[in-house]
């Protein structure tokens, strides 16, 4: 990731020196084609989110610890005595001193003589004596108050901790998924960086190839220019008819309408390339191989294995990764029906004081312990479902197996066209050698009178054909040899 980081950096301050350049070699197009593609700058981001989602699992095996807390406000408060209770204790005294009365009466009818007894006489006024009654009433209602809750507010907050100690793996295996997506969005990206690079290649060598046509329709149009003069020289001498000029001068058109097509193509081309690079549509731009005279094409070894392209190609890696990816989820699928243990502790603190009588002050307590959640019965569920992810491990694993036939099927087939590309560009050469000699022995013959000028033209002809075609040659063997290397994964 780092290093990738230090790459793009690496990158921008390139493609800053370029801004203004006025001529842009392939790597300068392909730095600005790296600096200023959204696709690469989304890939890039992938690869921090994949990293901080890998950061993410990690935390899951320290434990968690949360806070809970809450206020209330209740219109009614808890109460601890009903109001039938509530009524006898607020009249203690009074409920006492009734009593008292009726069992006096009671004393009074059953034993007559009582009254005339001097000590009953003297507990019976000790008892009536209003002050006891009332502080009875006082002691009965004092109860009554003791027990008021006072709850019309009530807070209180929970510090909670949690530490897995078995989750059936799940955890290994999530943890193991984030690392390996790590490394995935790493070769996403490495396949996306070569796409880039590739697409770049193709547009720079279209534009080269169209700009090296458009040059080559003028050099055309020149020579059918001094054509058309010599013709109308040899008409005022009497050794050529206007049917010869005619002829010229029906080349000459279509020799114009190609130069103003390759004119638009080459604007239009170009205006892809700047797209491409991240530079205004309008911006005029040259390109280094434009001016060439000959393209400078490096020879590419072809004798490398194909197969050494599963080893090299970032599409494999992420197949693999992916497959990997995928037989974690077969783990976690299965987690979801094995126990799971976990370890607890709280502290919890209240107001009222629950411990204390309700007493309006803050009090706390703690406790700890073991949860377990199992599983008892889940009619078959569970084995459906590791099977369903075993099958779809299974097609990944199916789909690598294709894709790695097919890679190896595409780096030969991309050897032998590099290959065929490096034998045309061969014939090409030697074909556009011998229409320059026709054409340099056919304008002498025609100065000379010796041939017509239509052998002039046919010579013209074949020579722009074969220039034409060495063109196309050398732009058909840099595509094929952007084309071979990204195939093999070496494109760089």
């Amino acid at each position: 990731m780092r290093k990738i980081g230090i790459l793009i950096s690496t990158f921008g301050l390139l493609c800053t020196s370029y801004m203004y350049a006025d001529t842009y070699s392939l790597q300068q197009c392909r730095n600005l084609a790296l600096e200023n593609n959204r696709s690469l700058q989304n890939a890039s981001d992938k690869q921090q989110i994949a990293e901080d989602m890998h950061k993410a699992a990690v935390t899951n095996f320290f434990p968690k610890i949360s806070l809970y807390a809450g206020y209330m406000y209740s219109g009614k408060e808890i109460s601890i005595l009903n109001d039938e209770q509530k009524d006898k204790l607020q009249n203690l005294g009074t409920n006492a001193g009734s009593s008292l009365q009726t069992a006096i009466q009671g004393l009074a009818i059953a034993n007559p003589g009582l009254m005339t007894n001097d000590a009953f006489k003297n507990l019976i006024t000790e008892l009536s004596n209003p002050k006891l009654f009332n502080q009875l009433d006082i002691f009965g209602s004092s109860l009554v108050d003791a027990t008021e809750t006072d709850t019309h507010h009530m807070g209180g907050a929970v510090l909670n901790l949690t530490q897995p100690i078995f989750a059936g793996g799940k955890i290994v295996a999530y943890n193991k998924i984030t690392k390996i997506n790590e490394q995935l969005t790493q070769t996403q990206y490495d396949t996306q960086l070569q796409e880039i690079l590739y697409t770049t290649d193709n547009i720079y060598w279209q534009v080269v190839s169209i700009n090296k046509k458009k040059q080559l329709a003028e050099a055309y149009l020149k020579l059918l220019q001094e054509l058309s003069a010599n013709v109308d020289k040899m008409i005022s001498q009497g050794v050529a008819t206007k049917s010869d000029a005619l002829t010229v001068m029906v080349k000459m058109n279509e020799a114009e309408m190609n130069v103003s097509k390759a004119e638009n193509g080459l604007a239009l081309s170009k205006m892809l390339l700047c797209q491409h690079c991240g530079l205004p549509l309008d911006t005029e731009i040259t390109l280094e191989d434009e001016e060439k005279d000959s393209l400078q094409l490096t020879e590419v070894s072809v004798q490398g294995d194909p197969k050494d392209a599963i080893q090299n190609r970032p599409e494999i890696a992420s197949l693999e990764l992916y497959n990997d990816i995928q037989r974690q989820k077969v783990n976690i699928v299965r987690a979801d029906y094995l126990p799971t243990i976990g370890l607890m502790a709280n502290f919890m603190c209240t107001n009222p004081n629950i411990y204390n009588g309700f007493q309006n002050t803050f009090s706390g307590n703690w406790n700890v312990g073991v949860t377990l959640k199992m599983y008892l019965c889940h009619w078959g569920e569970g084995i459906y479902k590791v099977r369903a992810a075993k099958k779809e491990a299974q097609i990944a694993e199916n789909e690598l197996s294709d894709v790695r036939e097919k890679i190896t099927l595409q780096a030969t087939q991309s050897s032998y066209k590099l290959k065929e590309a490096g034998k045309r560009l061969e014939m090409a050469i030697k074909n556009n050698e011998k229409a320059e000699e026709n054409l340099r022995f056919a304008t002498l013959s025609f100065k000379e009178g010796i041939v017509s000028s239509t052998s002039v033209l046919e010579a013209h002809t074949a020579w722009l054909s074969a220039q034409t075609e060495m063109i196309d040659a050398q732009v058909e063997m840099s595509i094929a040899e952007s084309n071979y290397k990204k195939s093999m994964g070496l494109l760089k």
